[in-house]
């Protein structure tokens, strides 16, 4: 079994997520009391926040790349940013490190195209929405028409993903105006929905609507076991 690496705390109320659905998944496949292989590095969030909102990316990148190379230096066979936002500095990682770094937006890219959609919609924090290192990986590398909700709607997720989420409140009020903002993206043609930050997960599941969602958290976890275990019995 290769060892994980977790570039994590971004936050740690998903990255929870991240180590138990890995961990639960490594069971599920290899039985008995089997667990995964895995390092983790966990920021202290609010030091990374700081410098997201003013603007600061090219030192969220140092601070990511140092933390992905000390993965490594400790025996990392690859790594996961836990954070859909904060692969807006993933290029910075990879090219500090080595060893491979399984990105986020092409795992969930994956699975959109399995499904056989073409036109997604995408929800996440105001960068991962209107900023190009994600949406505009998913059209150009792989070729999806991606939609993200209207102006008002896209302070709201923001809102509730920073004042909320990232608290590890979860609010029904908030809940329902997530699933309106589904269904209007639904009625703007989208075959499914991308949960594009890895909290929104906590708040909204499948069985809450009939759209097809694209649960990013758990689908880099899978992909993180699929790595792990490859070559073994």
């Amino acid at each position: 079994m290769k060892t994980i690496g977790l570039i994590g705390g971004l936050t740690w109320e998903s990255t929870i997520e991240y180590y138990r659905i890995i961990n639960e998944e490594v069971a599920r496949r290899l039985g008995g009391v089997h667990s995964a292989r895995i390092l983790m590095h966990s920021f202290d969030f609010q030091d990374i926040d700081t410098l997201m909102l003013a603007g600061r990316w090219e030192e969220v990148g140092a601070k990511a790349a140092e933390a992905g190379l000390g993965l490594e230096s400790l025996g990392a066979d690859f790594l996961l940013i836990c954070s859909n936002t904060i692969h807006k500095v993933a290029e910075a990682v990879s090219a500090t490190v080595s060893v491979p770094l399984i990105h986020l937006a092409d795992v969930t890219a994956e699975a959109v195209k399995k499904k056989g959609i073409g036109k997604v919609g995408l929800l996440g924090t105001i960068f991962t929405m209107e900023h190009d290192f994600y949406k505009g990986r998913l059209a150009q590398k792989h070729g999806l028409e991606v939609l993200i909700p209207e102006k008002e709607d896209r302070a709201f997720v923001n809102r509730v993903i920073d004042e909320e989420l990232a608290l590890g409140e979860l609010k029904e009020a908030s809940r329902a105006r997530f699933l309106g903002i589904i269904d209007d993206l639904a009625r703007r043609g989208v075959g499914g929905v991308i949960l594009g930050c890895t909290e929104i997960p906590l708040l909204i599941k499948q069985p809450d609507t009939a759209v097809t969602l694209f649960d990013t958290t758990r689908l880099h976890s899978l992909a993180a076991v699929e790595e792990a275990l490859k070559g073994d019995s």
